[in-house]
């Protein structure tokens, strides 16, 4: 065979495996929800309240949404970083099918940045620099049902931020009879929002503070957006928890506190649970010590106090991670971190004297 001929069906061979390769790296990238066409091929991201305007080949604030020649993509539909199984507790989920285990997953990503972030490594990392796992969809739901979890939870970064790969998960595990649960700052806007929620089971929803200034110092995000966010969560009839990580000298002021439980009371329920958690020294808030469990206590006091009838402590040792039943005050689960010592609800109920107690316990 004469060389030219050689060197041209190795050229042929070449531009084929550079098309196919390029090819499978196009199949990938998913075009994005949520977003409008501007002048000069620029695009706004309507996903979240930043409404990024972003020019070719610009991204987002969270890294993970993508101009790429006028249109918006996902950099990480079928991406996830982290594949976990959980028990429910871990998340905190404290009346939501306590003693099951539930399939945590994340990607890279975040569109806050708050400089007290306890999974900073992954929630402020860039998509296009680490590694992830090539799991479907169909594939995350499968591995839910093989090892036997009774519910999948969008988690440990801003689920928000794969917002299309987690409303298809969710979808399909309706169809499998799985409960789905958003672990989330709540950093969404009203119409996503809207259209995720019917997919959606339970909701722990990071309040972070209860002061416009704290959001912006230490969020870079705005209050109010969040606070939207639960109350339309709580009227589409999602179980809601609410955490709070309590910073010392940040978001702890007394005040504050009672102003964010009497809130809840009014605009939510009483019976919406919130959780108190311990702060430690993390990325950029290296400089300020854990919080004092004196300070968890008078929170867990001040909440109480307002008329809160299930408040929980974590990330510290502590007998405040119990329920007990807001009518004859007996203990209807036993825990003991993430295990379930003793349950005494019978069909959501507490045994000893029939009060119903929120949460869903049947899956």
């Amino acid at each position: 065979m004469k060389t030219s001929k050689i060197k041209f069906i190795i050229f042929i061979v070449l531009i084929s495996f550079v098309t196919f390769s390029f090819s499978k790296k196009q199949e990938v990238l998913r075009k994005a929800s949520f977003w409008e066409k501007l002048d000069k091929n620029y695009v706004k991201c309507t996903l979240c309240p930043f409404y990024c305007v972003l020019k070719p080949n610009q991204k987002g604030i969270c890294k993970v949404r993508k101009n790429i020649k006028g249109e918006l993509y996902t950099l990480v539909y079928n991406k996830p970083i982290a594949i976990h199984i959980d028990p429910i507790e871990k998340k905190p989920l404290y009346h939501f099918l306590p003693g099951t285990k539930i399939l945590s997953i994340a990607t890279a990503g975040c569109n806050l940045n708050c400089n007290f972030c306890q999974n900073w490594e992954i929630s402020q990392a860039d998509p296009e620099n680490v590694d992830s796992y090539n799991f479907s969809p169909k594939d995350i739901v499968n591995f839910a049902i093989e090892n036997k979890c009774h519910s999948i939870a969008f988690t440990y970064t801003e689920p928000t931020i794969f917002y299309e790969y987690m409303l298809d998960i969710a979808k399909l595990a309706k169809l499998q009879n799985l409960k789905t649960v958003w672990v989330t700052c709540g950093y969404i806007n009203p119409e996503p929002l809207k259209q995720l929620l019917p997919y959606l089971d339970a909701a722990n929803i990071d309040l972070k503070g209860f002061n416009e200034g704290f959001y912006e110092k230490y969020t870079t995000g705005h209050l109010e957006p969040v606070l939207n966010t639960i109350k339309t969560a709580f009227q589409e009839s999602l179980l809601i928890e609410i955490t709070n990580l309590v910073i010392p000298n940040a978001n702890d002021d007394p005040d504050d506190v009672k102003n964010m439980c009497n809130w809840i009371i009014q605009e939510l329920s009483d019976d919406v649970p919130l959780h108190f958690s311990r702060f430690f020294p993390k990325y950029k808030l290296l400089d300020i010590p854990s919080t004092p469990k004196r300070i968890l206590e008078r929170n867990y006091k001040i909440a109480l106090d307002c008329g809160l009838k299930y408040i929980y402590l974590g990330n510290v040792i502590t007998d405040k991670e119990d329920t007990f039943c807001p009518v004859c005050g007996k203990k209807v689960i036993d825990r003991s971190g993430y295990q379930i010592i003793e349950n005494n609800l019978i069909n959501g109920k507490c045994k000893f004297c029939g009060e119903k107690i929120y949460g869903i316990y049947s899956p």
